[in-house]
């Protein structure tokens, strides 16, 4: 299946093109940028204004064949010399200032990448942009500030297709991406591939298989564990399959590390965590909470939370954060054994952005010890 690229891809594509036809007067209806997944992206550069002090000019988003909202909206970059203004540096004698306009969603909640009140742009798209924007002024010699805006003619249209409203993004769609690269979520093309990789894993002699939902999992183990990445499969939201095939295929363990706002579900036994699929996740972490001993108003608050790093805040409030998460773990491998059937030992742990290590299970990271 074709991969595309992400919103965050395509603003630092346009950002780049626009910061070079600022520079030098001169159209450029290509450009290609390296992405954080060390694929390059080669982008058509279209809607190009140049003006003396800004130009602006669009990459249209190719999501490839994932059934992505965004496809085909077109990312604004319009670039211009600034004098003043919140700077992000990368260089003592170049200041880039990233900002959101038209149809890019401003951050109103806490507990999501950005902080309140600044433009849904996440970190690694804002690092792109400044990577690709830096090459530039330092190829042409330009010591300066910029001022970049990101736009999305159509994105407040399109937020209304997303969780961005229910997460306190208002106005517009989110500028995402961890690896710039978009990959297929067919669903059979998703498990295949989670199947292929388990496969060579126990071909090459691994009794244990350690599988997380995504990159930023990875980098949690990697950073705290010291864990080598290449030994881990991505299982993406097929949680319930994936332990169907780790036991089919004979493995003696899995370990599946995960953010609480993805493993949250399964220990409400969803079993695919998608949002389109199922939620509940602040259900499940208000009844875990009041097992652990909070009373109704905490309950309430947890259930009015729209994400669950907010959510996690109330419960540290209410002095029960390691006793809500010990059941939360428990509940997971709960539902997680009962899938399994007893064929094999799971072990989980259970982290969040802001908290860290939430929870891991008796034998998690003597597993990870013996295989590092």
């Amino acid at each position: 299946m074709k991969k595309g690229f992400t919103t965050g891809s395509c603003a630092a594509a346009a950002a780049k093109a626009a910061t070079y036809m600022l520079l030098t007067g001169t159209k450029k209806e290509k450009i290609s940028i390296e992405t954080p997944a060390k694929i390059m992206f080669d982008a058509d550069i279209v809607d190009i204004t140049l003006n003396e002090n800004q130009v602006s000019c669009s990459v249209v988003k190719d999501g490839g064949d994932d059934p992505d909202v965004t496809t085909g909206s077109h990312v604004v970059a319009a670039v211009s010399i600034e004098d003043k203004g919140t700077e992000c540096s990368t260089d003592s004698s170049l200041s880039i200032i990233i900002d959101g306009g038209v149809g890019v969603g401003r951050v109103t909640l806490p507990g999501l990448d950005q902080p309140v009140g600044n433009a849904a742009i996440n970190h690694v798209p804002r690092e792109m942009i400044i990577k690709e924007v830096s090459e530039v002024c330092k190829l042409l010699d330009f010591n300066g500030r910029l001022k970049i805006i990101i736009s999305v003619p159509e994105g407040e249209e399109l937020a209304s297709k997303t969780f961005n409203p229910r997460l306190g993004i208002v106005g517009g769609i989110s500028i995402l991406g961890t690896t710039g690269i978009v990959e297929p979520m067919s669903s059979k093309a998703l498990i295949d591939t989670i199947k292929v990789e388990l496969n060579q894993k126990k071909a090459l002699g691994m009794k244990d298989a350690i599988v997380t939902p995504g990159n930023y999992g990875l980098k949690f183990m990697a950073d705290n564990y010291g864990y080598d990445l290449d030994k881990s499969v991505k299982c993406s939201n097929f949680i319930g399959e994936t332990v169907d095939m780790v036991c089919d295929l004979g493995f003696e363990t899995m370990l599946i590390t995960g953010h609480i706002g993805k493993l949250v579900k399964v220990a409400g036994g969803i079993m695919n965590t998608h949002s389109h699929e199922a939620d509940s996740r602040m259900e499940i972490l208000a009844s875990c909470a009041i097992r652990a001993g909070a009373d109704a108003a905490v309950a309430i608050k947890i259930l009015d939370c729209l994400n669950t790093e907010e959510a996690l805040h109330i419960i540290e409030n209410a002095g029960l954060l390691k006793e809500t998460m010990d059941i939360v773990l428990e509940k997971i491998l709960f539902y997680l054994n009962f899938r399994a059937q007893g064929r094999i030992e799971i072990e989980c742990i259970l982290y969040s952005n802001e908290f860290g290590l939430l929870a891991e299970s008796e034998r998690a990271k003597a597993i990870l010890e013996e295989i590092r």
